[in-house]
């Protein structure tokens, strides 16, 4: 068969789509402009118009639910740890699922693999399109589950998952406002470092079409909606699958871990091993949003040695334990540990810098 019959079968299941693409897309642009306008940016400015003011509730979140006492015994510390953590991610979560959901439906109408041919571009356009995002890694990680679902560029997808956190404007504004240049360009620093060695820890995989039905040459309209309908919540209710079990797990032991390592525990004399141990408990502590900048300049208001605030700083934001063992599902074992130890490496690096 010649190219030039192939073109025309191409064009009509284009066409035949156009009603589910363009659904889709204005779905997850509502979803989108729904979250940023009306939460995400809101809470972001009015922390950053907080400055040196800008409070944090509990340990690992901004806000606290339930009260923690140090003289709790350190289950119900723990248990309530993590509903606060949980409770601060919720607004995440309410935009993640749904957009993820969408996004899912819309690539899915191509069976076709999304991708640029070269390493570097799915790099940077991953970078360019999560810094606007405005949502944790924790809170991306549905997201980039959708799209790794729906064919897109691995690399591109886990780009997309470090930047959101790391290069959102509004919390480099705050970094910037709040710290002395030389931590705030570290933090800047050290994620673009991340995101510049990813090809080489982070395979393009190979994906399995997600095999969506091709509507009839004359189906109503109306039933073209019921089923884009059905599909959608066949794609949010698999993504809440893949996703609820692994933030719960998140949740408890990121308490868990927070409530053993007190988090104003690092008054001891640095070290680089004490710089290490600390990059270690940064890179897998799962935090809310902006929430490295609020956590980092507490510790450093209050005395906190600058290498060990410098270390959690460039180490919160990129990836955590759930974004970790999220994408391990689906990439395997190798890239989740990669990335783990190269942002470990480069918050003790972070560390050592300020420890000059």
């Amino acid at each position: 068969m010649s190219s030039t019959e192939i073109l025309p079968i191409s064009r009509t299941r284009q066409q035949k789509r156009s009603f589910e693409i363009c659904v889709a897309i204005l779905l997850a642009a509502a979803i989108a402009a729904a979250f940023w306008g009306f939460q995400r940016y809101p809470a972001l400015l009015k922390k950053l118009h907080s400055g040196a003011g800008v409070h944090i509730s509990g340990v690992i979140s901004f806000d606290a639910l339930f009260p923690v006492d140090p003289a709790m015994p350190l289950p119900i510390r723990v248990a309530r740890t993590g509903v606060n953590w949980l409770w601060t991610n919720r607004f995440g979560m309410y935009f993640a699922l749904p957009f993820g959901a969408a996004m899912m439906t819309l690539l899915g109408q191509t069976n076709r693999r999304k991708q640029f041919q070269h390493a570097a571009s799915n790099v940077i356009c991953g970078a360019v399109a999560g810094a606007p995002l405005g949502v944790c890694t924790n809170c991306a990680t549905p997201i980039g589950q959708s799209l790794l679902a729906g064919g897109a560029s691995t690399r591109l997808t886990v780009a997309a998952m470090i930047s959101s956190p790391s290069f959102n404007p509004v919390v480099v504004a705050m970094a910037f406002a709040l710290f002395p240049a030389k931590l705030a360009l570290l933090r800047i620093i050290a994620p673009a470092v991340l995101l510049l060695a990813l090809p080489l820890f982070v395979r393009e995989r190979e994906w399995q079409p997600l095999g969506m039905p091709m509507p009839a040459e004359r189906t109503p309209l109306r039933l073209r909606a019921l089923r884009f309908g059905k599909m959608f919540l066949r794609n949010l209710l698999r993504l809440t699958l893949m996703t609820l079990p692994w933030m719960l797990l998140a949740a408890f032991l990121g308490a868990l871990a927070s409530e053993v390592i007190p988090a104003y525990g690092t008054r001891l004399p640095v070290s680089v091993l004490g710089v290490i141990l600390v990059a270690i408990f940064g890179t897998l502590l799962p935090v809310p949003m902006a929430f490295d900048v609020g956590l980092a300049w507490v510790l450093y208001r209050s005395g906190v040695p600058v290498p060990y605030v410098a270390a959690l700083l460039c180490t919160l934001g990129p990836v955590s334990i759930y974004s970790l063992t999220a994408l391990g599902q689906q990439l395997g074992r190798n890239a989740p540990l990669k990335m783990a130890g190269a942002t470990v490496l480069l918050g003790t690096a972070a560390g050592l810098i300020a420890m000059l």
